[in-house]
This record gives C-alpha cells, sequence and structure tokens, in this order.
C-alpha cells in the first residue's frame, strides 16, 4: 500500500489512509507482530478514527509473519509495564475479569462493521490471538507460507477474542473443535479449500492482491455493498422465508432511494 501520513501510529499499530481504503498494519516484525493489551488498544482506536469516507479496511503485518499471537510476557508475574498481569487479573473479581477481556475483544469487533468491508493478509504465522485477528475480518488473503494455528487450548486457555463464531461459520462445527482442540496448523491449500481464505497468492503479491480486490470492492456504489453485507450477514441466523423478506425490504431501499424518494 501507498506510504502516507499515518492517522495513528502507536503500540505497534498504524493507520494510514488513501482515499476511501484504509490500512491497518502491525508493525512490530521483531517480535512476529505478538499482541499486547496496549496494540489491542491502539487497533479499537483505530476503528474509532476512521474518516467516515472509508469503505474498505485492509488489514497487514510487517515482516515474515502476519502475528504470532500474544505475547508470552502477559504470563509472567510481572506482565506488561503500566498494566496488570493476566495471573493478576485472574486473581481479581470475577466482573472485573470478564469486563476486561470485553474491552480487549473491542479490538476484534469493528471490522465486521456493515459500512465497511475488512480484508485480511496473512503471511506466515498467524496463531492464537493473530488467527482471531484475521477471523474478524470479512475476506482474507493468504501467503502460500501461511500457517494458522488455534493453540489457546495448549495454555490451558479458550479462544476469547471474538474468533469462534466466525470459525465455525466458515469451517463447521466439527473442523473448528479439532482445529482448536488439537491446535495444528491449517496451511495455505486446507485454508482456501474449506473457506478460511478468499485467496491464495505468493507473498510478494499480497499487497498487490489487497489493492485490487479494495478497488473491485469500491467500484459499485456504496449504499449498495453496505445493504448485500448486512443482507448476508443477517442470513446465518434467518431461515429461508426470513432471508426472503430481508431481501425485499433491502430491495425497497435501494430502489426508493434510486428514485429519489424519502420516507
Amino acid at each position: 500500500m501507498t506510504s502516507l501520513d499515518p492517522v495513528l501510529d502507536k503500540d505497534g499499530v498504524r493507520l494510514t489512509v488513501e482515499d476511501a481504503v484504509a490500512t491497518v498494519t502491525l508493525t512490530n516484525p521483531a517480535k512476529r507482530n505478538a499482541q499486547s493489551p496496549a496494540l489491542w488498544r491502539s487497533l479499537t482506536e483505530a476503528g474509532r478514527v476512521l474518516p467516515g469516507d472509508v469503505r474498505v479496511v485492509v488489514l497487514r503485518g510487517e515482516g515474515k509473519s502476519f502475528s504470532a499471537g500474544l505475547d508470552r510476557q502477559a504470563f509472567t508475574p510481572e506482565g506488561f509495564d503500566g498494566e496488570p498481569s493476566f495471573l493478576d487479573m485472574a486473581r481479581g473479581p470475577e466482573a472485573e475479569l470478564d469486563a476486561t477481556i470485553a474491552e480487549y475483544q473491542e479490538a476484534f469487533t469493528w471490522w465486521r462493521r456493515n459500512d465497511l468491508v475488512s480484508i485480511a493478509t496473512v503471511q506466515g504465522h498467524a496463531i492464537g490471538a493473530g488467527f482471531q485477528l484475521a477471523l474478524a475480518c470479512d475476506l482474507r488473503i493468504v501467503a502460500e507460507d501461511v500457517q494458522f494455528a488455534m493453540r489457546e487450548t495448549s495454555l490451558g486457555l479458550v479462544p476469547d477474542l471474538t474468533g469462534t463464531h466466525p470459525l465455525v461459520n466458515l469451517v463447521g462445527y466439527a473442523r473448528a473443535l479439532e482445529i482448536c482442540a488439537t491446535g495444528r496448523f491449517v496451511h495455505a491449500e486446507e485454508a482456501e479449500r474449506t473457506g478460511l481464505a478468499n485467496l491464495v497468492v505468493p507473498a510478494d503479491q499480497l499487497d498487490a492482491a489487497a489493492r485490487d480486490l479494495a478497488a473491485a470492492l469500491v467500484s459499485p456504489p456504496r449504499d449498495a455493498v453496505v445493504e448485500t453485507k448486512a443482507l448476508l450477514a443477517g442470513a446465518v441466523s434467518r431461515d429461508y422465508e426470513e432471508q426472503r423478506t430481508a431481501e425485499r425490504a433491502a430491495q425497497g431501499r435501494r430502489l426508493r432511494d434510486l428514485a429519489g424518494i424519502t420516507d
């Protein structure tokens, strides 16, 4: 992506905007873009400061790995500077722990807003929180060397950064359970075959593929894409007749808008 003056650049997260396309980059390749509460807060902030005319958000990681997951420093007694350690959090009141996890999850939720289409470009390792961050996006373009894995169970934990819902929707319950319970790697061929990846390309073509897809996504009228995304996202929870009704309502709104009719 074109290098522009960043809208935000802190704690391992950089946000740049070019016309209707924003790029969020994880910027700590020396640690394979390992994640921390500070990084999550910056990701949340990136979503809040997006200009209103942004239609597509591309998520990428610098270096050889997209994100190796949670920084293991979180599990040390000292934790991160200025942050409570995860061990201290576990000893605190249950309600406070729940609220803290909910705050962390905010970094993973805004990517599926109806007014945006988000694309994760994923190379190398996408482990645990890294896998869940890729799953937070609507679409995924992956490099041929991609290695997805959900390793939380090996630490005695569960995936809790919103990744379980999209994973089950994409690959089904049985495969999602097997992936999460074993912590095994999912490589590019399986990712594309099972729907985890929309496209597989050589690593040096990731940014170009994202540019091409972003250009295609901003080509149609914005309101039509917004309505279509909402229609498809809601299809999972609707039965056939409910989806027919939702289609009629959405098309009615589009036709009235094109005719210049306001309610």
